[in-house]
């Protein structure tokens, strides 16, 4: 299997080709405007600020933020969007695309998206899940029950 094989990046940079690919050659109700370009792109920038954020939390707590590694993590992050989702990186990924859709204009960019989602849960979330719960024990089971996976 590819769990932790793939940096989530490049799940994003596929599922962005896909998105692409569909928006060119079969455009489901097009939607495209000035509005819908400029919330995409105000998307990707609330997307590129957040998961910029959440690097920062992992530095500042000196541990990795490396997800093919995740047991190579010293301590868990909870505070500051980490105490609204498990994932703020991941859900960051998905917003951009999400910010990429609209700008593409068309409904068929998004039909992707839900398979983005559940390659990143099996591939990549569950994976590093068993992980921290392995090496966290009590506290990482406390924190899965507090804070939800994605939002």
């Amino acid at each position: 299997m590819l769990k932790l094989k793939i940096p989530p990046p490049i799940y994003m940079l596929v599922t962005a080709a896909i998105m692409w690919l569909l928006n060119q050659t079969m455009p489901l109700i097009s939607f495209q405007s000035d509005f819908t370009n400029l919330l995409g792109k105000g998307f990707i920038a609330a997307a590129l600020l957040s998961d910029g954020f959440s690097v920062w939390q992992f530095l500042k707590n000196k541990t990795t933020f490396n997800p093919l590694h995740p047991e190579n993590s010293n301590q868990l992050v909870t505070t500051g969007l980490y105490a609204f989702s498990r994932n703020p990186m991941y859900v960051g990924l998905l917003v951009l695309l999400l910010g990429w859709g609209l700008i593409l204009g068309s409904l068929s960019a998004f039909l992707i998206l839900p398979l983005f989602i559940i390659v990143m849960n099996s591939q990549q979330i569950i994976p590093e899940e068993q992980i921290l719960e392995r090496k966290f024990n009590q506290d990482y089971l406390n924190y899965k029950m507090a804070v939800r996976r994605w939002l």
